[in-house]
């Protein structure tokens, strides 16, 4: 799975978007006071997604970052 792990990253991306389900941060037990983010701990949350992000690291420098965007008819 590892050459095609990018596209299943984008692939579920896409789910979250259709779904809106918010795939959660595992593990973390004890978050940094300090750093101001919106975890989303141990548990899914759904929201309305319009925009997401994948980012694909690579061996050798081999990166890529695609930006997904929910379709919008009007």
């Amino acid at each position: 799975l590892l050459g095609a792990a990018g596209a299943v990253e984008a692939i579920a991306s896409i789910l979250c978007i259709n779904h809106g389900i918010v795939h959660p941060t595992i593990n973390l037990e004890h978050p940094d006071p300090e750093c101001d983010l919106d975890y989303v701990p141990n548990e899914p949350r759904r929201h309305q997604i319009k925009v997401a992000m994948s980012n694909s690291f690579g061996f050798g420098g081999q990166n890529a970052c695609i930006v997904l965007k929910r379709f919008d008819n009007n």
